[in-house]
């Protein structure tokens, strides 16, 4: 068993909302550059978020823009993983989402989830 810790957290609010969907990014931001293993999971609203072109456009007040801290959590090794049903309900495919954003099902989820340190639902 390794002995790094591992955060997955998974975001479940989209452009729509904001702060709800940058407070994740903030704390993933702030566990890659503690050296933490990061996965993101991408689950109904939130999966539009990995949708190319979207980040760019979320800025909440007081926090930094979306944009900018997805492409910093990618540069530090975190992974992104996306709901495969709630993209293909959505119209999208893996060409629609930020590189490095890989479309997987649940059990993917449930092996990140069990095998982390922590886990945080947004």
């Amino acid at each position: 068993m390794s002995d790094q810790e591992k955060l997955v957290i998974m975001v479940t609010h989209g452009p729509d909302e904001p702060e709800l969907a940058t407070i994740p990014f903030a704390m993933a931001g702030a566990a890659v550059a503690s050296d933490v293993d990061v996965v993101m999971g991408f689950q109904g609203e939130g999966c539009l978020l990995v949708k190319k072109g979207v980040a760019e456009t979320v800025v909440a007040p007081e926090f930094a823009p979306l944009g900018p801290l997805l492409a910093t959590i990618q540069e530090l090794g975190g992974k992104l993983l996306v709901c495969s049903p709630c993209v293909k309900s959505r119209g999208l495919s893996e060409d629609d989402l930020v590189e490095g954003a890989e479309i997987v099902a649940a059990a993917r989820f449930v092996a990140e989830v069990t095998s982390a340190t922590n886990s945080l639902v947004y």
